[in-house]
């Protein structure tokens, strides 16, 4: 029995959709792994340096004082400006100090006189006493007066030879090279009465010292490394010493480290470390707060990372082999030049994450592209 038209094409679409839902739907496609950067590590040769705050100082500081009293005539030098050892600076009357040498010299030859009458006297009792013409005694008291007489001409040279360096004192002279602040004193000030009176101050600009301060909690730290042969001793002559500017850029001349001291400062429980800078444009000036930073061990095969992970905590992100994510619990030591020394928990050849943080999570399936090396490198 044969259907009519209308009735067989509904039987055939029925059959149709039938068979569509019978097939088993495609599955969806699975999200690409995301892109990431990464750092493959490699040991290099680290530098550890810690920076340490304090001040610039003056090597040489002297203090110029008048030694003599009398009137400041003259000021000499430019306040501010830069003095050599031996230069005038002030000028004190001289005119008391010279009638004090003209005094001395009379006195001198008062004394050359009497000693000369004396000594004559003395050779003529010499010969008298042999003839017995005078007695011992008064050979005796002759000599005796001779040698009195050479004291005090003895005496009388040494006020001299006094009064010509307080001659000289009132010409006053810097005592050292460097650059000279404000005149303390003016022109008809009295100096010298009683004290040594302060008439200005020099300084030694170039080398400059900059002496900061470390805590003893860092260098026993920095010692028992160095004991147990996790860090390798810098010689002081070798040690790389830069000094940071306010804005923190460095300054273009290096240093070297001169000294650290022998005792620990009981009020702050730190010690001072003293390093020597060139200042040849006088850039730098004593008293100006500093930052320093210096070099103190080294480790000839270090690892170092760029990051670790937020919140403060010791881990890094690591992506294995299988190029999945995993949260790795490191040790770090310092900071150099902006990355952190791994001291265990990571080893040459691993792949560190550094982009995409963020969405990191463990057992996350990435596509590993490797990013430039910055490792900090000895140089």
């Amino acid at each position: 029995m044969s259907l009519p038209r209308p009735a067989l094409g509904s039987l055939v679409l029925l059959c149709l959709l039938l068979a569509a839902c019978d097939r088993p739907a495609p599955e969806a496609a699975a999200p690409p792994a995301p892109q990431v950067q990464v750092e493959t590590l490699s040991t290099a040769p680290l530098a550890i340096a810690n920076e340490l705050s304090g001040r610039l100082v003056a090597p040489r500081t002297a203090e110029v004082r008048a030694r003599v009293a009398g009137i400041v005539l003259q000021r000499v030098f430019r306040e501010g400006s830069e003095v050599k050892a031996g230069e005038v600076l002030f000028r004190i009357d001289p005119a008391p100090l010279q009638a004090e040498v003209d005094s001395a010299a009379a006195t001198l030859r008062k004394a050359e006189a009497s000693a000369f009458q004396a000594r004559r006297l003395a050779e003529r009792y010499a010969a008298l006493v042999e003839s017995e013409a005078i007695s011992r005694q008064a050979q005796d008291d002759a000599r005796g007066a001779s040698l009195q007489a050479q004291a005090e001409v003895a005496a009388a040279r040494a006020a001299l030879k006094r009064a010509r360096l307080n001659l000289g004192y009132a010409t006053v002279t810097a005592p050292i090279a460097g650059r000279i602040g404000k005149a303390l004193v003016t022109e008809g000030a009295l100096v010298g009465q009683g004290d040594a009176t302060p008439l200005a101050i020099i300084q030694q600009l170039d080398p400059i010292h900059a002496d900061v301060s470390q805590s003893t909690r860092q260098l026993k730290a920095l010692r028992d490394a160095l004991r147990d042969g996790r860090l390798q001793q810098v010689a002081p002559d070798q040690a790389r010493v830069t000094l940071l500017q306010e804005d923190g850029s460095p300054y273009p001349e290096s240093g070297r480290l001169l000294f650290a001291d022998l005792a620990v400062d009981t009020n702050t429980g730190q010690i001072t470390l003293r390093s020597q800078f060139p200042n040849p444009r006088r850039d730098l000036l004593p008293g100006s707060f500093v930052r320093v930073r210096l070099e103190q061990a080294r480790l000839d095969q270090g690892l170092s990372v760029v990051q670790r992970s937020a919140g403060g905590q010791a881990q890094v992100w690591v992506v294995d082999a299988e190029n999945k994510v995993a949260l790795r619990e490191v040790r770090l030591g310092p900071v150099v030049e902006g990355r952190w020394v791994v001291e265990s928990g990571l080893a040459a050849g691993e792949r560190v994450l550094l982009s995409g943080l963020q969405q990191a999570q463990p057992g996350l399936l990435v596509a590993p592209q490797e990013a430039q090396a910055t490792a900090a490198e000895v140089r």
